[in-house]
C-alpha cells in the first residue's frame, strides 16, 4: 500500500482507515491510542465489547452531571413549595405580590410539612436529572451537527453494514500527513482513505432559512401583544384563554332551543313570580311604603306572632349577627375582628336596640335589608320579603327587651315574689 502523503482536492481534514473485522478494528484501536492520538474515532455497525478500553476513553463525567443537577432539583422543588406554602406577605413584605407566597393555614395542619413535599421534590429531582443527562450527552459529545465530512465518503457507507473504521482527525496535535499516514497503513486496513473539506459548505436550505425567520418573526407577536396589554389601558375585559363559565352559549329572541320539550327558548313567567322593575301591586308588603311614606305597622299579610317572630330571630341569627351581634347592639364577630386588627375605614355597624334605630319606621328599616345602606351590603336577593318583615318584627322584641316596664308584662308571667 502507497504510505506516501494522501493526495486530495482541498484541505486535508481526516485520514479514514477501513477495516473488514471486529477483531483488526480493535487491535488497530489500541495501536493508535499508544501512538498518542487524541482526536480520533472508531465506527462500527454494532457495538463491539472492550473498545472504550482499547481506545483509552476515560469515564464520562456525565453521572457527576445528572447528581449534581439532581441535588438542584431536589432542593428546587423543596425551597418551591416551603415559598408557595410557608412563606407569606408578612414574611418578605418587600417583594411584589405575584412573587409573595400564600401561607394558608388548613384544618390546624403546619404550614410546612416535609413527607407532604416529597412527591413533588422526586418529580423535579428526576426532571432536572433527566434533562442534565439529555443536554449533557449532546454537549459532550459535540452534538447536533448538521454535516461531517464522513458523509462525503462512499466508502463510509458500509459502516451501517460489514465494515469498521478507524478515523484521525487533522486536528490532532500528533497528525502529521505521511506519519499518520504510514500507521494506519501498518495496521492492515483494506483501504485508507484521505478526507478533504466537502465540496461546497454545507448550509441550510434557502427554504428553511426563509421558514425559520418567519417563524422566528410570528414568535415575537405574543409577547409584544402581552407587552402592549400590560402597559396599556383598555374598557375591554382582559382576554381568558380558559373560558370556563365567562362566555356561555346564549340564546336570542324566538330561537329554538331543543333542551325543553316545547323548544322555545323565551321561558314563561313562573306563576307567582313578580319581575325585578316592574311596578308592585303590594308597595308596601315589597317596599315598606304606603303613598311614597315609610310606614310604621306591618303589612297585613304578616301576622307578628310568637313563631314568626322566632322566625325572624332564627333569619337574623344567619344574616345579621355577624356583624350586628346577637343581641343587636353592634358588636358582632366581623365588627370584633375588625377592630381588632385596625382595619381601615372600618365603621362598626349601627346599634339596633338604640334610638336611632327604634325611631325608624318599619317601612324604613326593611328598605335598608333591602338595598343595603352605607358599607352593609343588599340582602333583598338573599332573604324572601316576608322573612324581612319577620327580622323587623325580632328586631323590634329587641329593643322592646332594653326598656321593658313591669307593667308591659302580662301579670302571670310576673316572677315570683320572695
Amino acid at each position: 500500500m502507497n504510505t506516501k502523503e494522501p493526495k486530495v482536492e482541498g484541505r486535508l481534514q481526516a485520514l479514514l482507515a477501513e477495516f473488514d473485522s471486529v477483531g483488526a478494528l480493535v487491535t488497530a484501536a489500541e495501536r493508535v491510542r499508544d501512538a498518542g492520538y487524541t482526536r480520533w474515532d472508531t465506527h462500527s455497525p454494532f457495538p463491539v465489547h472492550g473498545i472504550d478500553q482499547a481506545m483509552g476513553v476515560r469515564r464520562t463525567r456525565l453521572p457527576w452531571l445528572v447528581f449534581i443537577f439532581g441535588l438542584i432539583g431536589c432542593a428546587t422543588g423543596l425551597l418551591l413549595q416551603w415559598w408557595t406554602n410557608a412563606t407569606g406577605a408578612l414574611d418578605f413584605g418587600w417583594l411584589p405580590t405575584f412573587l409573595q407566597g400564600y401561607d394558608f393555614l388548613i384544618s390546624g395542619k403546619p404550614r410546612f410539612s416535609l413527607p407532604a413535599n416529597i412527591p413533588v421534590i422526586f418529580e423535579v429531582t428526576v426532571l432536572f436529572a433527566a434533562l442534565a443527562t439529555f443536554l449533557g450527552m449532546l454537549a459532550m459529545n459535540s452534538l447536533p451537527w448538521h454535516h461531517n465530512r464522513l458523509f462525503g465518503s462512499a466508502r463510509f457507507k458500509r459502516v451501517t453494514a460489514d465494515r469498521f473504521f478507524v478515523c484521525i482527525d487533522a486536528a490532532d496535535p500528533k497528525f502529521d500527513a505521511q506519519g499518520t499516514a504510514q500507521l494506519l497503513a501498518a495496521l492492515g486496513p483494506t483501504h485508507v482513505e484521505p478526507l478533504a473539506d466537502l465540496p461546497s459548505p454545507a448550509r441550510w436550505p434557502h427554504g428553511l432559512v426563509v421558514a425559520g425567520m418567519v417563524i422566528a418573526s410570528l414568535a415575537l407577536l405574543p409577547p409584544l401583544f402581552a407587552a402592549k396589554a400590560r402597559l396599556s389601558k383598555s374598557p375591554l375585559p382582559r382576554i381568558q384563554p380558559i373560558q370556563d363559565m365567562g362566555n356561555q352559549e346564549r340564546y336570542k329572541t324566538q330561537q329554538a332551543n331543543f333542551a325543553f320539550a316545547d323548544t322555545r327558548a323565551m321561558r314563561p313567567q313562573v306563576p307567582g313570580t313578580i319581575a325585578r322593575g316592574d311596578p308592585l301591586d303590594d308597595p308596601h308588603f315589597y317596599e315598606g311604603k304606603v303613598d311614597g311614606q315609610w310606614v310604621k305597622t306591618f303589612p297585613p299579610q304578616v301576622q307578628v306572632t310568637q313563631s314568626s317572630v322566632r322566625r325572624g330571630q332564627q333569619r337574623f341569627n344567619i344574616y345579621c349577627s355577624p356583624c350586628h351581634g346577637l343581641g343587636g347592639a353592634g358588636d358582632g364577630i366581623v365588627s370584633a375582628r375588625a377592630l381588632r386588627l385596625d382595619t381601615p375605614g372600618w365603621v362598626q355597624p349601627t346599634a339596633l336596640v338604640g334610638d336611632l334605630v327604634r325611631d325608624r319606621e318599619n317601612g324604613n328599616i326593611f328598605n335598608t335589608i333591602t338595598h343595603g345602606l352605607r358599607t352593609m351590603p343588599p340582602y333583598g336577593d338573599q332573604i324572601p320579603p316576608a322573612d324581612r318583615w319577620a327580622i323587623i318584627a325580632y328586631i323590634r322584641a329587641l329593643q322592646l327587651s332594653q326598656s321593658v316596664q313591669r307593667a308591659d308584662v302580662p301579670r302571670d308571667q310576673w316572677p315570683e315574689e320572695r
